[in-house]
């Protein structure tokens, strides 16, 4: 097994909660099948979607941005422990940044998703990271 291998193997048996930025409401779009399989595994979905704030996907209320998301999680005595992107490459900086802030565990960035140098930020933050890859697929391929 590769360390890429072990990573994704921790990340997902260490993980309880995962935050979909870029969730959307609309059942045919990869984030909301990926995010439905996920949740169908066991996992808690918290949907982070400005277009959405407010509002529920997969039963789960929709948060404006990640802060908001873990503050709301806080309350109810959780934690988001991975932090899953799906945004345009150029637009996940952000995310990071707000992962890192908020104390996740890791960030991962869906396939075709790349942002070495915020990855790098994250990984010196002592987030574990795993890039373009499918959280679906590699959590299949595992179990």
């Amino acid at each position: 097994m590769s360390q890429e291998e072990r990573t994704i193997a921790s990340i997902l048996s260490k993980s309880h909660t995962i935050a979909v930025v870029g969730l959307s409401a609309r059942a045919e779009r990869a984030s909301h099948e990926v995010a439905a399989y996920m949740q169908s595994q066991g996992y808690r979905i918290v949907p982070v979607n400005p277009a959405y704030a407010g509002t529920y996907i997969l039963g789960e209320r929709c948060y404006a941005t990640l802060a908001e998301a873990a503050e709301a999680l806080i309350q109810d005595g959780g934690k988001i422990d991975i932090v899953n992107c799906f945004r345009k490459s150029a637009e996940v900086g952000p995310a990071i940044e707000e992962a890192i802030l908020i104390g996740a565990s890791s960030v991962w960035l869906q396939l075709g998703v790349f942002d070495e140098a915020a990855m790098a930020k994250a990984r010196q933050a002592g987030l574990q990271t795993v890039v373009d890859k499918c959280i679906k697929i590699e959590h299949r391929r595992l179990h």
